[in-house]
């Protein structure tokens, strides 16, 4: 079973959309995919309860009992586990880390994004993790060079690893999980879709490699 856990220390920077764009992502591969929600807004929960389809399953767990809730995923058959944290949770967030088998940081391409990820690199040191990488999330569609260039001052300025992908700001992200659905479902071929597609299938080469 592969384990993913989503960080941040902001609200409001993708972490849960990502979440469930990429179990969606796993489950239309034909895998068995479970999203484990930490956080006690219970979003990706909520998200649930609104959706029809049953892959993927999603269980609203505390800290205490995640590696709990890792273990029945795993007894469940789940072969692709998707950790949605909290945001302002130091302990929520070295706890998914220490499971993960890699480390996913969704950042805004703005500075009050960018500044809580030195507090992140010195609190994944602590939780001795897995391979961790920014994704940089609402990033304007026609902002190329600007992305470009967040993401070479993010690897020099706080020395962190970053996804060759990045999210752009789209109007699928906010309205799909109005109807309990992920971007690439409400349009399969959309730049969102692409979006996701590319994300997925970068972490399954990581985790391959």
């Amino acid at each position: 079973m592969l384990k993913i856990a989503i960080l941040g220390q902001k609200g409001g920077t993708g972490k849960t959309t990502t979440a469930i764009g990429l179990a969606v992502a796993a489950a239309c591969s034909g895998k068995i995919s479970v999203i484990i929600d930490l956080d006690p807004q219970a979003n990706a929960a909520n998200w649930k309860d609104r959706r029809t389809a049953e892959n993927p399953a999603v269980v609203s767990a505390q800290v205490s009992r995640l590696k709990h809730a890792v273990q029945s995923a795993e007894d469940f058959g789940a072969e692709f586990l998707v950790i949605d944290t909290p945001g302002k949770s130091d302990t929520a967030a070295i706890e998914a880390a220490r499971i993960a088998d890699f480390i996913l940081l969704p950042v805004r391409p703005q500075i009050f994004d960018l500044e809580t990820l030195s507090a992140m690199r010195d609190l994944l040191r602590v939780a001795g993790s897995a391979p961790a990488f920014v994704v940089l999330n609402g990033v304007h569609p026609q902002a190329h060079k600007q992305a470009e260039e967040a993401k070479t001052m993010v690897e020099k300025a706080f020395g962190f690893k970053v996804c060759p992908v990045h999210i752009c700001h789209r109007g699928g992200y906010a309205s799909a999980p109005a109807s309990g659905k992920a971007p690439q479902e409400l349009d399969p071929d959309g730049k969102a879709a692409e979006e996701i597609g590319r994300l997925y299938m970068f972490i399954n080469q990581q985790l391959n490699m």
